[in-house]
């Protein structure tokens, strides 16, 4: 069972969410919170595994919050997912600069929300393919100079390769493919680039690659 907390301001949304999330069958709504400040303790007293977090709450944003929790987390717990009615890439980017792990539109298909908490819970990031590709181009565009030497040493050759492969879009079996290697041995040599970077999920390992200058936009 996928453990999961919500954070809105507003409680029919909040409400609506349980309903839709727990009718999926795995997944379980352990606690709920109207605020950024109430979200990072209540997050502290539950342990969810995925936060579903508003972006825009009168009491503390979401950003905010999402940083802070972050910041905190132990080990793998929680993965941060940004559910907003705004598109704006400012938000996409704050998001992603927090480090959350995936952001979707409220206005989503409720199988794909919970499908979208899945993937965060697997450690796999979900941005809304409305903005996917605008965003990673935005979001390379507006990073400054990259730093060589934050990327030198960090990962061998065929981790960067891969790094670099998998910030392109390719899925596990298209790298594979590329590099002429079995899927299994692109997702150990990810596991093993994703412990060194300190990166939870994919969705922030193409942050990093971006960043860095390891992946070049297009």
């Amino acid at each position: 069972m996928i453990r999961v907390a919500l954070v809105d301001d507003q409680a029919v949304v909040r409400a609506g969410f349980r309903v839709l999330l727990e009718d999926a069958g795995d997944l379980e709504v352990v606690g709920e919170a109207s605020s950024g400040p109430e979200a990072v303790a209540m997050v502290r007293r539950t342990r969810p595994d995925v936060v579903c977090m508003d972006v825009r709450m009168p009491g503390g944003d979401g950003l905010a919050a999402t940083r802070q929790i972050v910041a905190e987390r132990d080990g793998d717990l929680p993965a941060v997912l940004v559910v907003t009615t705004f598109d704006l890439d400012d938000y996409v980017f704050g998001a992603l600069e927090a480090g959350a792990s995936g952001f979707v539109l409220k206005d989503t298909d409720p199988a794909d929300l919970a499908e979208a908490i899945r993937r965060l819970a697997r450690g796999e990031g979900m941005v809304d393919q409305t903005v996917t590709r605008r965003v990673i181009a935005e979001f390379a565009r507006r990073r400054p100079a990259p730093d060589p030497s934050e990327a030198d040493g960090l990962l061998t050759p065929r981790e960067r390769d891969i790094v670099r492969l998998l910030a392109e879009g390719m899925s596990n079996a298209e790298i594979a493919a590329a590099l002429f290697v079995e899927p299994s041995t692109v997702k150990s040599h990810l596991g093993r680039a994703m412990t060194k970077l300190g990166t939870r999920d994919r969705l922030q390992t193409v942050v990093w690659a971006y960043r860095t200058g390891v992946a070049v936009p297009r």
